[in-house]
């Protein structure tokens, strides 16, 4: 929750495809589950009590769909792709052959880290999303 609240406007539509003022309890559920097919990497940095950044994770047998966020103050500065790239390596060390992602069609920065942590076989339009599918091994 006190990551949701450092993202800005633009970002949460970015990281959820949409407008969202705020987060629901379906909502806090489902981001809060960590189990045996949901996994999530939180970041930190010293002096800051807060979260800067998630990346998360939801298994389905050999595939995984993933999805990040950063704290406004702390995008573009390399956060993003760090936290990305260590998901993507704990993925391969689980099994995970194929990672998915759906991302806002204008949300370069996903679309970037995305290209630079992983091989992306294709990427095809939903509407206003862009669906990714890449190699994770």
């Amino acid at each position: 929750m006190s990551l949701f609240r450092r993202l800005g406007e633009a970002s949460r539509r970015a990281r959820f495809n949409g407008p969202k003022p705020c987060l629901g309890r379906t909502d806090l559920r489902r981001l809060a589950s960590v189990d045996a097919t949901h996994y999530a990497l939180v970041a930190h940095v010293d002096g800051d009590p807060h979260p800067i950044a998630i990346a998360r994770l939801v298994r389905d047998g050999d595939e995984a769909e993933v999805a990040f966020a950063v704290a406004d103050e702390y995008q573009n500065q390399g956060v993003g792709s760090a936290l990305t790239a260590q998901l993507l390596a704990d993925a391969r060390a689980s099994g995970i052959t194929k990672i998915t992602a759906l991302v806002s069609r204008d949300n370069s920065a996903a679309i970037t880290i995305l290209r630079g942590v992983a091989t992306v076989v294709s990427a095809s339009y939903e509407g206003s999303d862009v669906y990714i599918e890449a190699v994770a091994a």
